[in-house]
């Protein structure tokens, strides 16, 4: 697998080629022929999980080494570069109860999943549902620091969103865009060993609208702020 993680992260197009059954043979056969062992491997445990890929997806050695690029390619492009990744994905898989093959975007939402898990972080749908619900009952408490948090990291990630959301009047499937990257970003501050920091008031900060429209909404809500916090002292 290490051989695996090494092509995807250095986009190496040769030794990733030669993963999928395509492109030219290298001479020395020794050190490639175990490399795609590794991908062989991986697509192995996939057609055990998921029978029905075998008389569909893929119905000839042509089809699979296809959809070994589009696989490959697609970890590259979505960050999933270690041997832990793909084996949370493979758990994730074997769960799912399906006899279908997943697309790449699934196994790869399988693997960040079980990574965020892995972190003590809730997934994108649930990361989303707790910006949505602090919106909805944030009124109830006297300041966000008073709202009951699951964790640390919980209480950062669903007041930064809920800022960029109310500063930018995001949508529903921008704010998601935004759980995603939000997600990604504590994952690896978690990961590299940073400490969270505890709940702690902060100073509104605003951001650069994309439009006149959003400007002036961000005008009229700081306008807000302030004659509440004028009419509250």
């Amino acid at each position: 697998m290490r051989n695996l993680v090494s092509a995807i992260q250095n986009r190496d197009a040769g030794a990733l080629a030669r993963m999928a059954g395509d492109g030219p043979r290298p001479v020395e056969r020794g050190v490639h022929e175990d490399v795609e062992r590794l991908v062989d491997a991986l697509f192995a445990n996939l057609k055990q999980v998921f029978p029905a890929s075998v008389s569909t997806a893929w119905r000839n050695p042509n089809d699979e080494a296809a959809a070994k690029r589009q696989w490959i390619a697609a970890f590259a492009e979505n960050g999933i570069h270690n041997r832990q990744q793909l084996s949370a994905g493979m758990k994730l898989a074997r769960a799912s109860g399906s006899p279908f093959l997943p697309s790449p975007g699934q196994f790869i939402s399988w693997c960040k999943e079980a990574g965020f898990s892995a972190a003590g972080l809730p997934g994108e749908d649930e990361l989303y549902s707790l910006v949505m619900t602090y919106c909805a009952r944030r009124g109830g408490y006297v300041s966000a620091e008073d709202y009951p948090w699951g964790s640390n990291p919980e209480y950062w990630m669903v007041t930064g969103l809920y800022s960029m959301m109310r500063a930018n009047n995001l949508s529903e499937s921008e704010l998601r865009v935004k759980c995603r990257t939000e997600l990604r970003k504590m994952a690896q501050r978690i990961e590299a060993g940073e400490h969270i920091p505890e709940p702690r008031k902060q100073l509104l900060r605003l951001s650069i609208p994309s439009t006149s429209e959003k400007a002036l909404e961000g005008v009229a809500m700081l306008r807000a702020t302030l004659k509440a916090k004028r009419s509250g002292s």
